[in-house]
């Protein structure tokens, strides 16, 4: 389907561009959203005599955006989660889940702004992009930890997961013993044993 598109649009063009995209990516995405027109002449007619206000609409759009971004550009925001001792989260952190915890340090985001590929399921620090118009994105980190103590450490760069595993691999090499059976405690060796069966044996003879 070919379409004039009324902002820019991520790898697909500027306003006024004319694209062909697929027929759903219209339907579902840019038609209802109101990014685009379909292409017919009717509409390239419609868009040629607003295209000065529709510009003008979005430089005010971006300008406000670019203010805005001022307030969220760089910002760190914590979540504190229950996770597994490798690190994989008990479910997972929404676009909704930053987009509050951004509110409480100040920053108005809407959850559609929040480009989130795939939930975040594990612990760690990771960049989430935010894009505040069209034209206007930035970053923002999401530190995800299970303790306010693990958070402070990943905040200085410390990498938890991996210390965790370093720490554990030694402990594990020290305590290990490959004769023993799992969940059992080493005994001494029986030395009265022999001592019994030769005292026996002296009695017989």
């Amino acid at each position: 389907m070919e379409v004039i598109l009324l902002e820019r649009v991520e790898k697909l063009g500027q306003i006024g561009d004319v694209v062909t995209v697929k027929n759903g990516f219209a339907r579902n995405y840019l038609l209802p959203n109101k990014k685009a027109l379909r292409a017919n002449e009717a509409n390239k007619k419609v868009f040629e005599s607003n295209r000065a206000k529709i510009e003008a609409d979005n430089a005010e759009k971006r300008s406000e955006a670019e203010k805005a971004s001022k307030g969220v550009d760089g910002k760190t925001v914590q979540l504190i989660r229950q996770a597994s001792n490798v690190g994989a989260l008990y479910g997972s952190v929404s676009a909704r889940d930053i987009v509050e915890a951004l509110e409480a340090e100040g920053a108005k985001v809407t959850k559609s702004q929040v480009v989130l590929d795939r939930p975040i399921k594990a612990i760690g620090m990771h960049e989430v992009k935010i894009a505040l118009h069209p034209e206007v994105a930035v970053t923002v980190k999401v530190n995800v930890a299970r303790s306010p103590e693990e958070a402070e450490l990943q905040a200085q760069g410390v990498d938890v997961m991996a210390s965790m595993f370093e720490r554990e691999e030694a402990g594990f090499t020290e305590a290990f013993d490959p004769n023993a059976e799992p969940g059992t405690v080493p005994e001494e060796p029986a030395a009265e044993a022999p001592a019994a069966t030769t005292e026996g044996e002296s009695d017989e003879a």
